[in-house]
């Protein structure tokens, strides 16, 4: 696990098959379903057997959600936990970045926040508001150019036009 990676996993229980109750250091509780993420890697097709899955456990210091020969980053499972519950993850927010070309200094003046902040977001140390999210999704839909804030919001037509 990366040494920027801030929330620690604290406990890790089976509720259901597929499904993991995580405790971070953070504070939250975290349902976790990750049925799908179990069923696309084939490496990891024999923890769909119920028995096995029940085996899980926390890994040492927190950084992975294993099995006897099996493991899940712990920001990996973050990341899930947060976006199954509605919210934004620092996956999310890496992807917007890195879809963008954008580094710390031009996401920071992108979003009219500081690098600090920036960082913080995509390294989970905070949690990232909604208002910041939408600011992202607005930003990339509109891809203003010189130092120009866009006046209105495409239209889908123009939109799917430009990004097709």
């Amino acid at each position: 696990m990366s040494e920027f990676f801030y929330p620690r996993l604290i406990s890790v229980d089976a509720l259901a098959p597929y499904k993991l109750t995580t405790t971070w250091s953070t504070g939250e509780i975290l349902e976790v379903d990750i049925e799908r993420n179990l069923r696309k890697v084939p490496a990891l097709h024999k923890l769909l057997s119920p028995k096995i899955f029940a085996k899980v456990h926390l890994a040492e210091w927190g950084q992975a959600v294993e099995w006897f020969d099996a493991e899940l980053g712990a920001d990996n499972v973050y990341a899930w936990g947060k976006e199954q519950a509605g919210e934004v993850s620092h996956q999310m927010f890496g992807g917007w970045m890195h879809r963008n070309g954008l580094s710390l200094n031009t996401a920071a003046e992108a979003l009219g926040i500081s690098r600090r902040m920036v960082s913080y977001y995509r390294t989970a140390h905070k949690s990232i508001p909604r208002a910041i999210w939408l600011a992202c999704l607005g930003w990339e839909v509109t891809r203003p150019k010189d130092n120009i804030l866009p006046r209105k919001i495409p239209t889908a037509k123009a939109y799917a036009r430009v990004h097709a």
